[in-house]
């Protein structure tokens, strides 16, 4: 299987990175339900772990658990899941499961990036489509991951609760995005608009030009209680599905990405919404 896992035994035991491994594997089959990968800081954070480099052998467990359980059960190959946990900089998976992918594609490793990319979208496909996870979940003895949001996401969806708006410290952080696209990662030459309009009649706090790319920045200020929050990630997930829509239907040749900037700590318990919809988050500290 993967150089990795082959260090390491399946999760059904008392060591640290299989109770890891026990935790996780929930957690992806949530992030291949909704169809999203995530990134080794992320899901580390989500499991209480300092260092992601630590998910090498958590991701190694679980390949070698699915392995076994393919064998046992009868069942045909189950795809590998872990393969969802990526490097931010890359993009791809670790060197654990380059040699997965390269025993399954001997000229992998002689890929360009773009092409391992495109090799690895293609793999996520037959973990997306896989039918089983349920039941995979159910043979290893665990419960589905569920979102401690929950209960917020149904007081968000009542239209009372929200705390934040337009208030001047909106306006004041979204100043300080315009004038330094630096503190979210982006090209001083960024052309930045202020609520930049959609077809879908919504207006964007702040619109990115860079290069070939667009860039859509939700703002939510120090004020901004976790329901305000948590309507700025569906929010973003709506901008993201509007520009990818137009993007496609006018052929146009950038790329698009979301991001939810807020002005205060962001909650814990809502980093598995965040991961669920692949929103990337960035905190700035909102002066006054």
């Amino acid at each position: 299987m993967t150089e990795t896992s082959s260090q390491c035994d399946n999760m059904f035991g008392s060591k640290s990175y299989q109770s890891h491994a026990r935790k996780a594997l929930p957690i992806l089959v949530r992030q291949a339900e909704s169809r999203q990968p995530i990134y080794y800081e992320a899901l580390a954070a989500e499991l209480g772990m300092p260092n992601p480099r630590n998910l090498n052998y958590v991701l190694g467990s679980i390949g070698t658990t699915l392995d076994e359980l393919s064998r046992k059960q009868g069942w045909s190959d189950i795809p590998h899941i872990q393969s969802l946990v990526i490097n931010q900089h890359r993009r791809l998976p670790g060197q654990g499961f380059e040699a997965f992918l390269s025993d399954r594609m001997g000229e992998y490793r002689k890929l360009s990036l773009a092409m391992k990319r495109a090799y690895l979208d293609a793999y996520w496909h037959e973990v997306y489509a896989y039918p089983y996870w349920g039941d995979v979940i159910e043979a290893c003895g665990l419960a589905p991951a569920t979102s401690k949001a929950r209960d917020i996401v149904d007081r968000a969806k009542t239209g009372r609760g929200g705390g934040g708006g337009e208030g001047e410290e909106h306006r004041r952080l979204k100043d300080r995005i315009v004038v330094n696209p630096g503190l979210i990662d982006l090209p001083l030459t960024a052309r930045a608009t202020k609520e930049a309009p959609l077809p879908s009649g919504d207006r964007i706090d702040v619109l990115f030009k860079s290069l070939r790319r667009l860039i859509a920045v939700e703002v939510k200020s120090s004020v901004s209680n976790d329901i305000d929050l948590t309507r700025g990630l569906f929010q973003c997930v709506k901008y993201r599905a509007v520009m990818e829509a137009e993007r496609g239907l006018t052929s146009s040749r950038y790329t698009s990405d979301v991001l939810l900037v807020v002005g205060r700590r962001f909650p814990p318990h809502l980093r598995t919404l965040q991961n669920s919809f692949g929103i990337k988050v960035i905190e700035i500290a909102d002066l006054r």
